[in-house]
């Protein structure tokens, strides 16, 4: 069975469905949820859940991505993860790291890539008059936001919008189409989901 790590910063939503879609299907297991942050509510989510976990804070290392990674490596390389799953981590990764875990990680992003790669994507697409908004689970690569996309998830903009109303919308088919990819990919299938 496919070991998975997760990466989190926060609440941890996607990484619970994740977690949940892992626990009930059987396809992989829940190796470790680390984060960035030790106060990270998906930690305690996480660890109620019966996975283990890692907090590495990288606030100490100031710029020192390098630094920071070395020590957020010891956990993970200690779980021996097949996958490595980026679920709401909001720290951006240097090539250095990508490249050890090449075809291997996978990222969610809140936005119909290759639009509006990095943050605000909701308020961007709203600002851009889009009609339709989303999710797109990608391959990561040392280009931000970047990687072969393995699945998609779209959302109708609505008259109104705001960007939360947006990204409330657009959450809940992360929910979907996270552990959809995830199946696929464990079983070594790359064709995109589409949702």
């Amino acid at each position: 069975m496919k070991r998975v790590a997760i990466l989190i910063s926060g609440g941890g939503s996607n990484m619970v469905r994740l977690v949940e879609d892992m626990q009930a299907q059987g396809y992989a297991a829940p190796v470790l949820v680390a984060s960035n942050d030790a106060a990270a509510a998906g930690l305690e989510k996480a660890a109620r859940m019966g996975v283990p976990t890692a907090a590495i804070d990288h606030r100490p290392f100031g710029k020192d991505r390098v630094a920071f990674e070395a020590e957020l490596l010891k956990p993970i390389l200690a779980a021996e993860p097949d996958v490595l799953c980026l679920a709401g981590f909001m720290r951006v990764l240097t090539p250095g790291f990508v490249e050890q875990f090449a075809g291997r990680m996978l990222n969610i992003h809140p936005s119909l890539l290759p639009k509006y790669p990095g943050l605000h994507t909701h308020q961007r697409a709203l600002d851009a008059g889009d009609a339709e908004a989303g999710c797109t689970v990608h391959e990561v690569t040392p280009v931000l936001d970047d990687g072969p996309i393995l699945g998609q998830a779209r959302v109708p903009v609505e008259p109104g919008d705001t960007a939360e109303t947006l990204a409330a919308r657009v959450l809940v088919m992360e929910h979907r189409l996270y552990p959809a990819v995830l199946r696929r990919y464990v079983a070594g299938d790359r064709t995109p989901v589409l949702l």
